[in-house]
This record gives structure tokens, sequence and C-alpha cells, in this order.
């Protein structure tokens, strides 16, 4: 099989990235760091929580980008009354011409590669746990056999910030399984009066697709390859260590403010997302910037603020803000080879 430079195949992959921004931007109006956070939660192999108010097109943008992509999408719409079979699918009983009877399963929803859990926290914990099972383990378990989901596959859950009544709010546990907690911003003054004209003109453009099920999944495996140093590998871990209030690290104001920082798995994702944003700009090494770039949807969620910190007005993500102005670059002995790892090859 012919080989090509690592180089190379992270230049094609950003320029199809760009051209696949230029496609959503036929429907999807702004939201650039929405895009580029959800993109490279797929190509880290995670999945992200999108948070936002009702009316900001998450299910429209979550749609194209699978158009684009060319998987297959399903919607997921959770109430309270949703069962787990209603997601995962059921046995059914089929009488057969011969009198016998024999069970046959029917797929649910969640066999798709692209599934949008529209308003995750408003159905029980039962069924919320289904969902998430199927997100870590990438298989659903009916009666005593287990069915692997198609491959690749990412769920994108939605949360409505504002009305909590009758919800049912995921526990930190369940908060940790996401890769990024992405929050959906109202358009500037600009782009909302191009979503006015575009919505109301009854003309839906036609997306082309530039991703393929087989190029997702080998962009996955390259993205694993994209080489970091020992440098930044530290900063990752001084920059996670500090969000704890109990560590020796840990400023004033994380003591003062912060009841729970952030685990291990955070510290892997901000190195897959490191990796993700250094691929999709073209580039085949990982910077402290692209650290900081995902810091904020990696850290928000696995942080816990207390009283203290309410009554100050400061939230998780003010925490991670003085946090990234805080935690310094490690320092690199002068005798240390600084010389990053050579690309490695990778097959056509």
């Amino acid at each position: 099989m012919a080989k090509q430079s690592f180089e190379t195949i992270i230049e094609q992959f950003a320029k199809s990235r760009d051209i696949m921004l230029r496609e959503l931007g036929k429907i999807i109006i702004g939201q650039q760091e929405v895009l580029d956070q959800i993109f490279a939660c797929i190509i880290s192999r995670g999945h992200c929580l999108l948070v936002g108010v009702p009316g900001l097109a998450k299910t429209l943008l979550v749609s194209s980008l699978a158009e684009c992509l060319s998987l297959s999408f399903k919607r997921i719409q959770f109430t309270p009354d949703l069962m787990p079979s209603d997601i995962t699918g059921t046995n059914v009983i089929d009488e057969l011409d011969s009198g016998r009877r024999e069970f046959r399963f029917v797929e649910g929803p969640v066999f798709a590669n692209i599934i949008l859990a529209d308003e995750i926290n408003r159905t029980p914990p039962k069924t919320q746990a289904a969902m998430l099972e199927a997100m870590q383990e990438r298989q659903v378990t009916v009666g005593q056999q287990s069915r692997p989901l198609p491959d690749p596959f990412f769920v994108i859950a939605t949360q409505n910030p504002i009305e909590q009544e009758g919800t049912y709010p995921l526990p930190e546990a369940q908060l940790d399984r996401f890769m990024f907690n992405i929050f959906v911003d109202y358009p500037t003054v600009g782009e909302e009066e191009q979503i006015l004209i575009a919505t109301t003109g009854g003309e839906k453009p036609d997306l082309q697709m530039v991703f393929n099920a087989r190029q997702i999944l080998n962009m996955q495996k390259i993205v694993l390859k994209v080489p970091i140093s020992k440098y930044v590998v530290k900063y990752v871990a001084q920059l996670v260590r500090a969000t704890r209030p109990k560590d020796p690290t840990a400023p004033e104001f994380v003591r003062q403010m912060v009841d729970w920082g952030a685990g291990p798995r955070a510290g892997q994702y901000l190195i897959l997302g490191g990796k993700a944003f250094a691929a999709m700009d073209g580039r085949y090494t990982v910077s402290i910037e692209d650290v900081r770039k995902v810091a904020v949807p990696v850290l928000r969620h696995r942080i816990g603020c207390n009283f203290a910190a309410a009554s100050e007005g400061v939230d998780p993500v003010e925490i991670v803000r003085r946090l990234i102005e805080h935690v310094e670059e490690p320092e690199v002995p002068k005798y240390e080879d600084k010389a990053l790892p050579a690309p490695p090859e990778m097959d056509d």
C-alpha cells in the first residue's frame, strides 16, 4: 500500500475541513467556534454536550454536519416517560408459518452514527443511564445479548440552561463522560439579520458530502498519532491539578471557590482536543495554545464551584480563564533537545 507523509495527510485533511465549513456556512450562519469544537470532538472519538437556549438551531447544526459527513443521523427527544428500550430497541416475538415463535430484535434509534440526544436532562436516570452506557461501551445490551453500535458513533446531547423545572440534572459522574461542554450563544446582530433573511425565503441549499465514515475513522487514527512534547504534557498536568482545591499547586482562588476539581480524564481530553485542533489547522504538533483553546469546553463541567464563588458571581468558566492566566508554561532545561519527534508515515 502506498505511503503518504504525515504532513501531506494533515494538510489534505485541513483543506477538506475548510471545504466542509464553507458547505455548512450555506445553512449555518455564524457559530464557527461551536462547529470547530463539535468536529474536534468527532475526530477525537468523543461525545459533546451542547448548552443553549431554545431556537439557536442546534438540531439543524447537527443534522447538517451529519449530511456533510455522509453519516446516518437520528434525533431522540428525551421526555419524562421515555423508557430505556425506546432508545436501545427491544425483542419482539414473531410467529412463523410453521407455528413456531421466535424472538427478533428491533433496533432502536441509538443505532446510527450521530445521535442528537435532545434535552437529555428531561428523562429519568434509568433512561439517561441507558444512553450513557451506549456512549461509554459503544454497545447496547438487551436481554442477555450485547449488540455493537455503528462505527463511528457520536452522541451530541443538548440541555436547556433556563428551564430546570421537571428535569433530572445529570450527575457529575455522567457529565464526565462528555468530552466537551459547548455553550451555544446568541448570534451577533449581523448574523441574526442574515438568519432572518435565509430562513424566510423558502429555499434550502444542498450540501456537498465532504467526509465519509471510512475517512472519519482514518482521521481518528491520525489524530492519535499527532506528536505531543513532554513540555505540553507537563503543562496539561499542571493545569488539571490546579483545578483541585486540595492540591498543593492550586491557587488561592481555587481553594476558596472550588469544592472539587477535574480528574485525569480531563487531561486526556485536553491532549486529544489539542491534537484535533492542531490537525484541523494543518499542523502536526500540539502547542500550548491548542490546549488553552479547548480548556473551557473540557473543564467547565468538571469543576464544582461553591457558595463563595456564587456570591461573587464566579462560575466554572471564569475559574478556567483565571487558571489559564495563572498556570505558567513549564521551563525547558537548556540541555534538553527541543526538537519535536518526527511525524510518522501513514498508509494511504
